[in-house]
């Protein structure tokens, strides 16, 4: 499988790019491979957050320059419209998902990494881990969502720093430019992307899906039509039964236990 998905407990999926030969690049199969597995898990109701992270040294290296971003760029007017939305919807652009998504980077992070970086929630990486949008030094245009997200995500010069040199960063200065939570020790990842999403899980799954929502939703509005938005998601989750076991479950002093409905 070019991408592994599986499900390690607790309500936590870790989503794998598997294509080390390539730096992690991806050809069309991977890109629908990986597009597949954010559809899986926005559809499976027991998997609350996901973990997305690289096999080796790399976290992801974007488009195949060899295979997938000659067949984007040729111009051709018969590339299969599969082709078009893979290559979006892998990268969550316009992609509506709003269970938490961790990223675990593990290794260099450029183009279509960095696309698909910007759309996750939490970001922990390595010391030796790069961040880059090298389509510019290509000639070409980073348009998985980064121009859109970066200066929404990022102070503006921090954000045209990466849009505009087109250079590699390490994980120290983009730490600093707060594109990442944390750096961490390579033998520390895993342990700390897991333990960022039980502290997710911890609580209520349908308020945390929903505040998502909110937040990404509100981000594409005027802010009286946000405040609409937030105050329909609000109702929506008072109404829950896990909107009734977290304070009865503070009255009594124990745990609550979530049903996600």
């Amino acid at each position: 499988m070019p991408i592994h998905y599986d499900a390690v407990g607790d309500h936590v999926v870790r989503i794998t790019i598997d294509r080390p030969e390539a730096r992690n690049a991806l050809d069309l199969e991977h890109f629908q491979a990986l597009a597949d597995a954010w559809r899986r898990f926005r559809d499976e109701a027991d998997a609350w957050v996901a973990v997305l992270t690289g096999v080796g040294r790399s976290f992801m290296a974007g488009g195949d320059l060899k295979t997938y971003i000659p067949l984007m760029s040729s111009g051709a007017a018969d590339i299969p419209e599969e082709a078009r939305r893979a290559g979006t919807d892998a990268v969550l652009r316009r992609f509506a998902l709003y269970k938490p998504v961790i990223a675990a980077v593990n290794g260099p992070c450029v183009a279509g990494g960095m696309e698909l970086l910007g759309a996750t929630d939490i970001r922990i990486a390595t010391p030796h881990a790069t961040f880059g949008l090298m389509e510019p030094k290509r000639g070409l245009f980073a348009g998985g969502g980064s121009t859109v997200r970066l200066p929404r995500q990022m102070p503006y010069p921090a954000a045209m720093e990466f849009l505009l040199t087109a250079d590699a960063i390490p994980a120290a200065r983009a730490l600093e430019l707060g594109l990442l939570n944390e750096v961490v020790p390579e033998e520390s990842l895993w342990e700390r992307a897991l333990d960022w999403a039980r502290r997710i899980n911890t609580n209520g799954p349908l308020a945390v899906q929903a505040t998502k929502e909110s937040v990404l939703r509100g981000l594409e509005l005027e802010l009286d039509e946000a405040y609409a938005i937030e105050t329909a998601i609000s109702s929506r989750i008072f109404a829950t039964e896990d909107a009734r076991e977290g304070p009865r479950a503070f009255a009594e002093k124990r745990p609550p236990q979530w049903k996600a409905r």
